[in-house]
């Protein structure tokens, strides 16, 4: 039987696009499908991580000697504020993007965790990675075992709220790889996930990234596809996304 044979669409929790080169299979024994788009190729989990695991995650990334982190209004505080916290566990910061002759601030807060020689550059930032810790590794281990590669280094986006968001863009940095494999594991609120041809921006595809899920890119997805997580401004409550990858 065809890995990807096609099924009913109702046993998804979105919609896929019912036309050529589109399909899906689940995977009782990873709780999830595998799923085929033109030029690339997704396993999407709903509940990768029960929700024991992925509640005690968001206090494990929050955890610090100076604010109640289910409390502490994390939208107020600025980069100096920010900085000023210790957190126990990860190295969260606020950066800045360059555009066009402005400084501007990142609508997130983010880490940068892996290999000691593994730097990433992306939207003219360049990250020198933090040391796994115990945590981190755990998620690792298991995002690893399904995507069937080790993962060097992870990405992690602190949204506060609705208001943070990602715009469209594609993982194809060159230190990626050709074909670069994204893990996406998803804690906290429900967000938007939106996927659209490049070359055809009314092709689109849009997932429920919910607490406790995890999505794999992989494939010529990088190049065909952009991605993103709109703005969502009646949503209040915080979301981490972290995003697995591959650094050569």
């Amino acid at each position: 039987m065809d890995l990807f044979n096609a099924n009913d669409n109702t046993n998804l929790p979105f919609v896929l696009p019912d036309k050529p080169g589109y399909s899906f299979k689940f995977d009782e024994a990873l709780n999830g499908f595998f799923i085929t788009i033109p030029n690339g190729e997704l396993f999407y989990s709903e509940n990768f991580f029960d929700k024991k695991i992925s509640d005690r995650s968001i206090e494990y990334f929050l955890e610090n000697d100076s604010n109640d982190w289910k409390t502490a209004n994390w939208r107020e505080l600025d980069k100096e504020q920010l900085s000023q916290v210790k957190f126990k566990n990860i190295d969260w910061n606020h950066d800045k993007l360059n555009i066009y002759g402005k400084e501007v601030f990142l609508p997130r807060y983010t880490a940068w965790y892996g290999d000691n020689d593994k730097p990433y550059t992306y939207s003219g930032l360049t990250l020198q990675p933090n040391a796994w810790n115990k945590g981190l590794l755990f998620i690792k281990d298991k995002v690893d075992k399904v995507a069937k590669v080790q993962f060097n280094s992870v990405l992690m986006n602190w949204y506060r709220d609705g208001e943070d968001h990602m715009g469209w863009h594609k993982d194809d940095e060159r230190e990626l790889g050709k074909n670069p494999i994204i893990g996406s594991v998803n804690f906290g609120a429900t967000r938007r996930f939106k996927l659209r041809r490049v070359d055809n921006h009314k092709e689109k595809l849009e997932l429920p990234l919910k607490n406790g899920s995890f999505l794999l890119m992989r494939g010529q997805i990088q190049h065909f596809w952009q991605h993103g997580v709109p703005k969502e401004l009646k949503i209040k409550e915080l979301r981490f996304n972290l995003t697995f990858r591959i650094i050569n």
